[in-house]
């Protein structure tokens, strides 16, 4: 009688989707434990430090009015206005957990929260086992369960766990349709599900379509490379017809949920709107095009968005906190210095204000297009990667200076230490597995978010965390057996 190899019983259980509930039974403790540890470190900070910030309480006044009121709007004046300045994914999920637990409990929308978090760490998990092995699975799971980062934003109230949940759904869900670590008893459903998550992901906040176009990117990546090859299948049975069947399928999972979205914006407000404004504003909310462009020409770290980008407009600037960067010569630091005078007056940026912030844009731009163009936005995409992420805590974000107190001074070092280990963890295992199928999507991902992640004027550190699943399934390419 012959026996299967090992490598053919590994992709049959793939196949079967048994492979990775099995290696949680047979390891069980460890699952059991690292579990337990996760949890317990989210409900620490959730009990001790809960992040509940002005944004969290802009959802919640949504939820509250879609809910109690049938209105999807905000309060303004006593009065419930019809907005569309946030895509419904997080309003939605609070008027659930609002309507189960009661009104404005954020503590049991933090615990929710904790679970999808977890979750997350097993679809990791997964990921790695699909693309490398157990071993480096159970070295992911445990990289996600202890990641002070992951954790510390499952303990606020904001979109980034459930954005990061979907990320990693969709990505794990795409790693199965392209039949990775074995071929997948139902490619279309996987590829459909895929696109149903990045739909999630893209409620939840607009920048989730860029899940939408790495996947994409990759698959038709994979689309010429079948076609140059002029056969009916490649190595991996992905054959032209199948990857196209599989575009189709994401495309429509990923945009059917924007639907009604839309639907309701033409029919409530009269605005042709699939996602949220760029600036998150509503009809009667200024943008400021020439402060946020003049912003661009110097803008480079979270310090500055803290102390100049989120109090204009309504409160007043210390000129002297603007960096040697933002002015070319002395007269144009005599002219910056003089709009933020007028500024500081009435606390607004009156279409006067803003127009004379467009001619020092453009100005800047003129002088050096390089700066503007490449450099600020590498030192941007630099500085959300490699910040110590203790934005949620009452750290000083100048922590370089150190005159903080010792506690956050000594918070903000570990955890800028912790941060730059994930990071050149997954950049060397990235490296180690550029040759493993399925790897690429992963990395177009982490290329196209950070792309588009350097455009921003607001360069926060939390934006980069829908890609550490992608790192720490590639940080998990170090510990696989050779």
């Amino acid at each position: 009688m012959q026996f299967p190899s090992a490598g053919v019983a590994r992709r049959a259980m793939i196949r079967s989707g048994t492979l990775m509930r099995e290696m949680i039974r047979k390891h069980a403790r460890f699952f059991l434990g690292i579990t337990l540890v996760g949890l317990a470190f989210r409900c620490f900070l959730i009990f001790r430090a809960p992040g509940v910030v002005d944004d969290s309480r802009l959802y919640a006044d949504i939820a509250n009015n879609w809910l109690q009121h049938g209105t999807y709007g905000i309060t303004n004046s006593g009065t419930i206005m019809p907005t569309l300045s946030r895509l419904p994914g997080y309003p939605g999920f609070l008027a659930a957990i609002f309507r189960l637990f009661g009104s404005d409990n954020f503590r049991a929308v933090l615990l929710v929260q904790v679970l999808f978090d977890l979750a997350t760490c097993f679809l990791i998990a997964d990921m790695a086992l699909r693309l490398f092995s157990g071993r480096a699975a159970k070295t992911a799971f445990l990289l996600a369960a202890v990641c002070p980062f992951l954790a510390n934003y499952a303990a606020a109230a904001l979109t980034e766990t459930l954005e990061i949940f979907f990320t990693a759904l969709a990505l794990d869900l795409a790693l199965r349709g392209l039949n990775i670590g074995g071929a997948s008893a139902r490619p279309r459903l996987a590829w459909l599900g895929c696109g149903l998550a990045v739909g999630g992901a893209i409620l939840l906040r607009p920048d989730g379509g860029i899940l939408l176009a790495s996947i994409g990117g990759y698959l038709l990546w994979l689309l010429l490379k079948a076609l140059r090859r002029a056969t009916n299948s490649t190595k991996w049975g992905l054959t032209p017809s199948r990857i196209i069947l599989a575009g189709v399928l994401v495309a429509s999972g990923a945009l059917a949920p924007l639907t009604p979205w839309t639907l309701r914006n033409l029919h409530t407000l009269h605005r042709f709107q699939p996602l949220a404004p760029r600036y998150a504003n509503d009809s009667d909310e200024s943008v400021m095009p020439g402060f946020n462009r003049w912003v661009k020409t110097w803008m480079a770290d979270y310090v500055s968005v803290q102390e100049i980008y989120w109090p204009v407009p309504g409160s007043d600037i210390d000129f002297s906190r603007l960096p040697h960067r933002a002015f070319d010569s002395p007269e144009q630091r005599k002219q910056t210095a003089d709009i933020f005078s007028e500024y500081n007056t009435s606390h607004d940026v009156a279409p006067e204000i803003d127009a004379r912030f467009a001619v020092l844009a453009e100005e800047r731009i003129h002088a050096a297009p390089l700066r503007y163009y490449v450099w600020l936005p590498v030192l941007r995409i630099a500085d959300m990667w490699l910040r110590p992420r203790t934005e949620m805590f009452p750290s000083d974000p100048r922590w370089w200076e150190f005159n903080d107190d010792h506690r956050w001074l000594a918070l903000s070092l570990a955890f800028g230490v912790i941060n730059l280990a994930y990071m050149l963890m997954g950049v060397a295992g990235f490296v180690r597995g550029r040759a493993t199928f399925g790897i690429g999507m992963l990395l177009v991902f982490v290329a196209l978010r950070s792309l588009f992640l350097g455009s921003l004027e607001n360069p926060e550190p939390r934006y980069t965390l829908e890609c550490f699943p992608a790192v720490i399934v590639a940080a998990s390419a170090l510990f696989q057996r050779t």
